[in-house]
């Protein structure tokens, strides 16, 4: 626990040191507007970071099913477990343009990178009148040539806790008329959301097939959930038969007993629009 402990505290020591000096050239180069030296920069981030994580934390990445993303315009949507997840989706969105949360932005260095992606920042205060200008912020992305990225529950969730998909993805969906492609993962076994231990094993993102435009929007809502946690709940059981070196929590365990006898978590009691 002790040598895990102190793998972290070096694997974050580099992280956030040089998450820091990168996020302020990306946000200098910004005055220039978008470039491809911001975009390589990023990448430089991803893969270096994927690296040290490997070599320092013993965590390894493998990220499947790109082909399934379409060659034009689409959202992808992604189960969200980790920071890791950013590292498994901005390679194949090839020019992303997120969908965060506007306090994301207030971070000093980090929200003026984020805007050298085409961020698109939204407002969670103002309620249903945020989606208007969300969409619009959507549409000048895509003319721009990016694909849009969103994480259906607006937050991190812990491994098979009760679902929460918010109506942000559906109303892009039916404002934008273009394919969703959802994305599984199993990333918070091995770097928890509300812990600074990462732990061994290899975490893994999968791109599935894209659901096409069109669709009434509970079909779609129902196609969505559907695949990212079926499959979410498949890549967390593959890593427990595999063998977690992770401490399992009685709650944790529990789940993975149920879901391994066919039951699988179920909605949050309330969901938010």
């Amino acid at each position: 626990m002790l040598g895990q402990a102190l793998r972290s505290l070096l694997f974050y020591a580099v992280f956030y040191l040089q998450t820091v000096v990168l996020a302020i050239i990306v946000g200098i180069s910004t005055i220039w507007g978008r470039t491809a030296f911001g975009w390589a920069l990023a990448l430089y981030w991803i893969h270096s970071h994927i690296l040290a994580l490997r070599l320092i934390a013993g965590i390894r990445t493998d990220v499947e099913g790109m082909e399934n993303i379409p060659n034009g315009p689409c959202i992808i949507a992604s189960k969200h477990m980790s920071d890791w997840d950013i590292f498994a989706l901005l390679p194949g969105a090839r020019r992303p343009a997120f969908i965060a949360k506007k306090e994301l932005m207030d971070i000093p260095f980090f929200g003026q990178a984020a805007m050298a992606f085409d961020t698109i920042r939204v407002d969670r205060s103002r309620g249903g009148d945020a989606i208007p200008l969300m969409l619009a912020d959507a549409r000048r992305s895509l003319a721009n040539g990016a694909r849009i990225i969103i994480f259906p529950e607006g937050t991190r969730k812990a491994p098979l806790d009760p679902y929460d998909y918010r109506y942000g993805v559906v109303r892009l969906y039916e404002g934008l008329n273009i394919p969703v492609v959802p994305v599984a993962l199993n990333s918070g076994l091995f770097w928890g959301r509300n812990s600074l231990l990462l732990w061994p094993g290899t975490a893994r993102a999968r791109f599935l097939p894209a659901i096409p435009p069109g669709l009434p929007v509970e079909e779609f809502r129902a196609r969505l959930i559907g695949a990212i946690e079926g499959e979410t709940n498949r890549l967390i059981l593959e890593a427990y038969d595999e063998g977690l070196t992770r401490p399992i929590s009685p709650e944790l365990r529990d789940r993975l007993d149920k879901l391994k006898q066919g039951i699988a978590p179920g909605p949050a009691t309330t969901t938010t629009s």
